[in-house]
């Protein structure tokens, strides 16, 4: 029987990508692979690219299922719930539903034998261990900045303070950060959130119940902080990434899942208007699935992209597009296939970095966003809002060196000067080969014998050579009552 990994999601879009797109690469390998969240009606609108409850296909030599938790307390009448109110619903039923999840899986006769989560849902590994079943987890943002918070948990004297917030903080393998360059949740004000929290007891799950640490990085990248916080643990710390999207990763083409058809007309609209752009002069906008930059910065960076003299394709989600200026929308509504711009409520982001049009990305610097950049050798322009993305903005400028930050509030006049810089300004050369650089060492990483490539299979090995003995003691059990005596080794 071959070993099968659940695949645990909070249910954010920025969640659900890499850990979906782990999913690919582990069937891939021939693992049978589930994966779950609590997907919440509420949450729908947000959710894209995710299948139907029930949805299996054959990855390579193995299979992708999709099944989600049961939500007795989702009345799917379809409100919007907040970020704040979805985490403490998805932390109150989560546990349950998946200790039943579980049970269910040993039923049909496909045990559960190691267990994968993400940011935001700790009680997976609580659950798991509690059952005796193995478990890892998929760290979604750098290495850098789980090294930041491991730091902060262990020794937060080391770091700023309400009473002290000029207090530099100096970790091993990082380089000097100040306040506002930390992420939020070791900041004074978000640390003793449910957020915060909530991130405390996934980090410290590596000292309690993990024995790997899946990252979205890969080694080249972030050398420095995945030796140093190696060091400081006893769990294999492996760099896999970067985990990209269907058809541009390691595991893309005729191996990966089916795309799904969700936002196909949008995908093929967005590519069709690229074609007709030349070589590196379009300015890509995307500041996440969750961000909103509000009414005044949304006008700003409308008036910036339109005095670039440029043409933008700038993904503005329904929610809103009542925020952009009438004029930029009438123009673009206009602009076929001219130079006034593209605004659209999705469009496939990996295959935009990648496409030949494109000469720069401004963005909220969620990492999901980072690593496609980074591995389409896009030069960026940085706009953090939230979470990880200030850390990652400095990481960005001052250490990968492919782009520059803009200031906050934005104003037209900055924006615009920032995309000159990185597209034609005298560092735009220099900017350019460095973003070039970080793509060849990427590919090189996800390539058959790369360094994320090994890691992976790695742990692919190290699951395989693992066991659930509660689950499969009672499949064994189940089947000797049934039909008689079983062998274990083919149990």
């Amino acid at each position: 029987m071959e070993p099968h990994v659940l695949l645990v999601s909070f249910p954010m879009q920025g969640h659900v990508n890499p850990l979906l797109r782990l999913g690919r690469r582990l069937a891939a390998t021939g693992l049978l692979v589930t994966f779950t969240t609590v997907r919440l009606a509420a949450a729908a609108g947000r959710l894209r690219d995710v299948p139907e409850d029930g949805a299996c296909a054959d990855v390579g030599l193995g299979r992708l299922r999709f099944e989600y938790l049961r939500d007795e307390d989702d009345d799917g009448d379809g409100d919007e719930l907040s970020p704040n109110d979805m985490l403490s619903h998805v932390t109150a039923v989560g546990p349950s539903a998946l200790a039943e999840f579980i049970d269910g899986q040993a039923d049909a006769g496909r045990p559960v034998t190691y267990v994968v989560n993400n940011i935001f849902v700790p009680w997976a590994l609580d659950v798991a261990a509690g059952m005796g079943i193995p478990c890892a987890m998929l760290w979604i943002q750098p290495c850098s900045v789980l090294s930041i918070y491991y730091h902060f948990y262990e020794s937060p004297e080391a770091f700023p303070t309400a009473a002290d917030p000029d207090v530099p903080v100096e970790l091993p393998g990082l380089p000097v950060m100040a306040m506002d360059e930390l992420p939020f949740m070791v900041r004074p004000e978000y640390a003793q959130c449910l957020w915060g929290d909530t991130l405390r007891a996934q980090v410290g799950a590596i000292k309690r119940t993990v024995s790997w640490v899946l990252v979205n990085s890969f080694y080249e990248l972030e050398r420095s902080a995945v030796d140093a916080l190696r060091v400081h643990t006893t769990v294999k710390l492996a760099p896999i990434g970067p985990l990209l999207e269907h058809g541009h990763d390691n595991g893309g083409g005729d191996d990966d899942a089916p795309a799904p058809a969700l936002g196909a007309e949008d995908n093929d609209r967005c590519v069709a208007w690229l074609d007709a752009q030349p070589p590196r002069s379009v300015v890509y906008v995307a500041f996440g699935s969750l961000v909103n930059i509000g009414r005044d910065e949304t006008a700003a960076v409308a008036e910036g992209l339109v005095a670039t003299g440029r043409p933008f394709l700038w993904v503005v989600r329904d929610d809103s597009r009542d925020l952009v200026p009438e004029a930029v929308l009438a123009a673009c509504r206009g602009a076929g296939g001219d130079k006034a711009g593209k605004i659209t409520a999705w469009c496939p982001q990996g295959r935009v970095l990648a496409h030949g049009a494109v000469g720069c990305f401004v963005t909220h610097c969620g990492w999901n966003s980072i690593m496609e950049a980074l591995a389409a050798g896009v030069p960026v322009v940085g706009y953090p809002w939230w979470s990880d993305q200030f850390a990652n903005a400095k990481f960005l400028v001052e250490d990968y060196k492919v782009g520059v930050r803009l200031p906050a509030p934005v104003t037209g006049g900055e924006l615009r000067a920032c995309v000159d810089r990185v597209m034609s300004g005298p560092e735009a050369a220099v900017i350019r080969k460095r973003a070039m650089h970080w793509k060849h060492e990427a590919a090189a990483a996800v390539a058959d014998g790369g360094s994320s490539d090994r890691s992976l299979q790695d742990f692919v090995d190290h699951v395989r050579r693992s066991k659930a003995p509660k689950e499969l003691a009672r499949l064994a059990q189940d089947i000797e009552i049934k039909n008689g005596p079983v062998n274990p080794v083919l149990v």
